[in-house]
């Protein structure tokens, strides 16, 4: 997820609908709700997850390549380098082997990570929270279909929540489109040829309210990639982001991004696509190449992303702890948005 604010825009006659503690409640209240939901309808367990991972594997995921993960050494085991993760969008596919989980079962975990070269602003934290979650599929449900099924599954789920909560807060009023669109990155890119990515997606979520942009990754016909994505986990073809129009900050938010694995050609191909072809050799990729692991569709939801929506919250801080620029919290303070601590 790329930033899309600077740090010094603050919102304008903004006032929280809840308070510090009324916020806590009201988080435990959708997380629960939305998680036993996202779990039942895609029919996943949940597992534990690593915060950590051996260095060169190829597990942990390279977001736009540029990104250093946070790498540290622990007493006990002198000779490796280990290494915060990102996110699990490899890991989880591993898991799913590893448990033996078959078709049309699938797994989710409650990941944290820390993204030390994250561009901070109201949506972006060094601190990263996340629904990941992995379903096995067929090699004959790797299409558009089984993708956009899955869509209209979370986003509906998302919409429950919304609903469930407004039943305990109802000065929250449910806003969210009774469906979800979608849209290809090529699609919007033709729409709007003269606006950046990112005032694409404003422009496409506040005409629908809840909008999947498909295809991200590949170089659009501009030769412009619509946004970044790692070669070796979605299929460019087969992936998007879910992207809601958020009427508190007035702009597109995302909330999610997910995809279709990669099967074997694709990541050849995308890897010669991102010119990095030595990762062919890494762990992760020689099992993904010898068969071993199972095809997959998978993606991660953000829970304060997603906290932040439902609650109507005007910063993320608002519904996570985390560290910020000592001059970040001063401007939105005087604009009644209060971090916090």
């Amino acid at each position: 997820m790329k930033g899309l604010w600077k740090e010094q825009v603050v919102v304008r006659d903004y006032r929280s609908l809840l308070n510090a503690k009324e916020t806590q409640k009201a988080i435990q209240k959708a997380g629960t709700f939305f998680e036993n939901r996202l779990a039942s309808e895609l029919n996943l367990t949940q597992v534990t997850a690593p915060l950590f991972l051996r260095s060169g594997t190829g597990v942990n995921d390279n977001l736009n390549g540029e990104e250093r993960p946070v790498t540290f050494t622990a007493r006990a085991l002198p000779d490796l380098e280990l290494e915060i993760v990102h996110s699990l969008a490899k890991w989880k596919r591993t898991a799913l082997a590893y448990y033996g989980f078959d078709r049309g079962e699938g797994i989710f975990t409650r990941m944290n990570a820390i993204r030390r070269d994250e561009e901070l602003d109201p949506l972006h934290s060094l601190y990263v929270d996340q629904w990941d979650w992995e379903r096995v599929i067929g090699k004959e449900e790797r299409n558009e279909e089984t993708l956009k099924s899955i869509v209209r599954t979370i986003y509906g789920a998302i919409r429950a929540a919304e609903q469930h909560l407004y039943e305990s807060y109802p000065q929250i009023a449910p806003i969210l489109p009774e469906t979800i669109a979608f849209v290809t990155s090529q699609e919007l890119e033709d729409a709007y040829p003269s606006l950046s990515a990112s005032e694409r997606e404003s422009e496409i979520a506040e005409k629908y309210g809840a909008v999947f942009v498909m295809q991200i990754g590949g170089r659009l016909r501009s030769g412009i990639p619509h946004d970044g994505r790692s070669p070796d986990y979605d299929d460019w073809t087969l992936n998007g982001d879910m992207i809601l129009w958020n009427p508190v900050i007035g702009q597109a938010f995302e909330v999610s991004s997910m995809g279709i694995r990669v099967d074997e050609a694709a990541l050849v191909r995308q890897l010669e696509l991102a010119s990095c072809e030595e990762r062919g050799e890494l762990d992760f990729h020689r099992a993904l190449l010898e068969g071993r692991l199972p095809y997959s569709v998978g993606g991660g939801i953000g829970q304060s992303r997603l906290f932040m929506f439902l609650l109507r919250k005007a910063h993320i801080a608002e519904v996570q702890t985390s560290v910020w620029p000592e001059t970040a919290e001063e401007p939105f303070s005087r604009a009644n948005v209060h971090f916090l601590r």
